[in-house]
């Protein structure tokens, strides 16, 4: 895992990148018109700018400025050691794991992919002044803490003890700690539905992701597969895997690894709004796909035998719904439908 620390601003936008929460498409919305695959599954041609906001037009956001900080990124191999922390359910550690296989694009995926998904991550690069490579995700470790060692509930005192226990003393690696439906992960709830940041481990900083199970303890980061608090007429989508916390884990995982990879030190890319940080993937929150405002995800594909909605295809012929991602070249949140 190889670190990126430039001190840089941007030629076009003065070190500064501004974006409207408008979706990122080749064409305009209207030009969008449904049609159907060769596996019957109905389908919508890439394309689409739409505004977000709460009464779709009338409502506009505060204006939010994302940044290059001068601080490191992550690019080259990353090394992921994964901590199951309690008794996480081997259909939820298949889900995550065939999404972090399907990162990598191999085997090659029918598009939408999570692959090209995971590109405009990479995109990111250019921006410090390197040339935009893949960045290769491997897991290079698996560790069981099936009764959750540490107590039912995570706090930030308590994973710093976990992070040498998933390394096994690794260096460079990035850990993701995923835990089980009954533990309660602090602060899961106060707008960020995956934790990543990086604490010191042995006189260095070791960045982790961690997410939870938001069924019980947190079902707003389990939308659009469950009602929306703030507007419970909207739309409820089936999870494309059937099991509605995996799909959910792996949703909040994808974000997780999103601002991890660009941000992995706290002086990478984020914002500012009101006074609190804000980064890539809460930047575009609630956004799936083109057309997307409040209670609506957005464009999205229906599978014609599960009827579980998904927007990219990955691995092993797994399906997924994946967020919006800041588009770094055009200030746009980026979607892959």
């Amino acid at each position: 895992m190889e670190l990126l620390s430039h001190s840089y601003s941007f030629p076009a936008w003065e070190g500064e990148i501004s974006f409207d929460y408008r979706l990122d498409h080749n064409h305009k919305q209207d030009n969008i018109d449904p049609a159907v695959n060769g596996d019957g599954e109905e389908t919508l041609p890439t394309g689409g700018v739409a505004e977000w906001g709460g009464d779709q037009a009338k409502h506009h956001p505060l204006p939010l400025r994302l940044t290059h900080h001068g601080g490191a990124t992550l690019t080259g191999n990353i090394d992921l050691a994964i901590l199951w922390y309690g008794l996480v359910p081997k259909l939820h550690r298949d889900r995550i794991l065939s999404f972090i296989k399907s990162l990598n694009g191999s085997p090659p995926q029918p598009q939408p992919s999570v692959t090209a998904w995971w590109v405009m991550v990479e995109s990111y690069q250019a921006f410090v002044r390197k040339p935009v490579g893949p960045i290769i995700v491997n897991v290079v470790s698996e560790v069981d803490d099936v009764r959750a060692s540490l107590g039912k509930v995570l706090i930030k005192d308590f994973i710093w003890k976990l992070l040498p226990i998933a390394t096994k003393g690794r260096p460079n690696t990035l850990v993701i700690i995923v835990a089980a439906e009954d533990v309660s992960v602090a602060n899961m709830c106060a707008g960020k539905c995956a934790q990543h940041g990086n604490l010191d481990v042995n006189g260095r900083p070791q960045p982790f992701v961690l997410v939870g199970n938001p069924v019980n303890e947190c079902p707003e980061c389990a939308w659009p597969f469950v009602s929306d608090i703030h507007n419970p007429r909207g739309m409820v989508l089936k999870p494309p895997s059937g099991n509605l916390a995996a799909d959910a884990m792996v949703m909040s995982l994808a974000g997780g690894l999103l601002e991890a990879a660009i941000n992995p030190f706290g002086d990478g890319f984020y914002g500012n709004m009101r006074g609190e940080d804000v980064e890539a993937f809460i930047a575009c929150k609630g956004i799936f796909g083109s057309g997307s405002r409040r209670g609506d995800p957005g464009k999205h594909l229906i599978d014609p035998v599960t009827g579980g909605a998904y927007n990219v295809y990955g691995a092993d012929n797994n399906k997924f719904l994946v967020p919006a991602i800041f588009n770094p070249k055009n200030n746009l949140c980026w979607t892959p439908l």
